[in-house]
């Protein structure tokens, strides 16, 4: 009796490994992220079901807002973009243009000024000087607040505002700030202060919702001034690790552009709160302001944002086509390289044409699990002729990519299967020369800093990194 027992049990359990076996097949994802799954499920069927059901499902087809309530939402935003002249951009630019206005109706917008922060300190201290100067509202959606000195000051900031009538609100994602004390948004809650938590998890190890989080960093004031970058609001951001700085990229956005992050906040909000915010007062009518400061530039921006629910893979789709389409050069920088193989050939493609293509990562992952991943990819590019650097002075967070002096992007997008595929990620693609010089030069500043790897120097690399690197890589779709 028991062994019927037990063969019935094994059974089951097999029909049920193989049946998921059939949907991840039957899915039509990426080849390669399909056949990831089917080995974890072939080979550890157990763990492979387990993370399946938690990391794997799918919920492309969904909408996080109706087309009529997004239509309501950038009325106002829609009609300043068809009030403005014809944007002057050269023809390859105007594509991507196009295509991110097609795919993800995200409005290009001339005469902005934005100012870029390398470092936390500098960014922390123009985020808490523009809070202070709110006076309508302050909306705030970081993938990570932190309950400790640099997060206390952003919300002992937001209560001050509160206490004078400023409307504040506050979005958070629920896996990276999962152990945050809630009496630390209880104080803001309080005070007046509106927080919503993105999809919110009550076991973040045992569900599905881990799979699909929020890693936009994004502050709209006043409708007129918005931030967006790599940059979350945690201590390490602004003092770094004992083992080296935080390296990372912010920029301040002043002008029309705002639109878009305000669009992208509101959408957000929408989903958690269930309420479409769409008064004028929070798409307040902008004249081109005065460029501010030295470091400011006067540009052509668009905000993207990418999801996992959405029938298209926006940013990783212009991504793709900016690389194609340079000529001169393409510089990356980013934290993790895991990259899909649609951006993989691309960046391959154009260092073989003889496009001077350089990727900077940082030397110390970490994750110690996601950069070995990393490093499994190099071999691929230096053998096309990418130049791949090697960033020492500490964790390289930057998210940033510069092509031909014309076009460059700064946002949350990492070069990785989860930003592309997973996340909720935000990105302000600018289209001038200025923008793109400044962020070059930023490219060409942190190379001081970095270690230029040769064929010689990465295959003299231990057998043991080649095998962890090699086995790590099978599982990168998954990461």
């Amino acid at each position: 009796m028991n062994d019927i027992f037990f063969a019935l049990i094994y059974f089951t359990y097999m029909l049920i490994v193989f049946s998921t076996v059939v949907y991840v097949v039957l899915d039509n994802r990426n080849p390669v992220r399909t056949m990831a799954w089917i080995l974890v499920l072939t080979f550890l069927p157990l763990v492979g079901l387990i993370l399946y059901f938690f990391l794997g499902k799918s919920n492309r087809k969904g909408r996080l807002i109706s087309r009529k309530g997004y239509s309501r939402l950038i009325k106002r935003p829609m009609a300043e973009f068809q009030m403005q002249e014809s944007l002057n951009i050269k023809t390859e630019k105007s594509r991507i243009m196009s295509f991110f206005m097609n795919v993800n109706r995200a409005l290009p917008f001339d005469g902005n000024n934005v100012e870029v922060y390398t470092d936390g300190k500098s960014m922390y201290m123009s985020l808490l000087k523009s809070i202070y100067s709110a006076r309508h509202h302050i909306h705030v959606e970081f993938y990570i607040i932190e309950n400790d000195p640099v997060g206390r000051l952003l919300r002992d900031a937001l209560i001050d505002m509160s206490r004078k009538g400023v409307r504040v609100r506050v979005l958070y994602d629920d896996v990276g700030c999962w152990k945050v004390n809630h009496e630390f948004y209880e104080q803001m809650l309080c005070e007046g202060i509106e927080v919503q938590s993105f999809l919110k998890v009550r076991f973040p190890v045992f569900t599905s919702k881990v799979n699909y989080r929020n890693h936009r960093k994004i502050v709209v004031i006043d409708g007129k001034v918005g931030f967006i970058g790599g940059m979350n609001i945690a201590y390490r951001y602004l003092y770094g690790l004992n083992w080296g700085i935080w390296r990372d990229t912010h920029v301040k956005i002043s002008g029309k552009a705002v639109y878009g992050l305000q669009t992208a906040f509101l959408t957000d909000w929408f989903t958690v709160e269930r309420s479409l915010i769409t008064a004028p007062e929070y798409f307040p009518k902008m004249s081109s302001p005065e460029p501010c400061g030295s470091d400011a530039y006067s540009s052509v921006a668009q905000i993207v944002t990418s999801d996992p629910v959405g029938e298209w893979r926006d940013i990783m789709q212009g991504y793709v086509m900016a690389i194609n389409n340079a000529k001169s050069y393409v510089y990356i920088q980013t934290p993790y390289l895991l990259p899909t193989e649609p951006v993989l050939t691309a960046l391959q493609s154009a260092a073989l044409s003889g496009v001077d293509v350089r990727i900077m990562i940082p030397k110390r992952g970490d994750s110690w699990f996601i950069h070995k991943g990393t490093m499994s990819y190099i071999g691929d590019m230096l053998e096309a002729g990418v130049k791949v650097y090697l960033y020492k002075s500490g964790f390289l967070h930057s998210k940033l990519m510069v092509s031909d002096d014309e076009l460059s992007t700064v946002g949350s997008t990492n070069m990785d299967f989860r930003s592309f595929e997973h996340n909720f990620e935000a990105n302000a693609f600018f289209y001038d020369k200025k923008t793109a010089l400044a962020l070059k030069n930023i490219f060409f500043n942190d190379m001081k800093s970095s270690i230029l790897l040769t064929q010689k120097v990465w295959k003299s690399r231990s057998g043991k990194n080649r095998i962890t690197e090699s086995v790590i890589r099978l599982l990168s779709p998954l990461l």
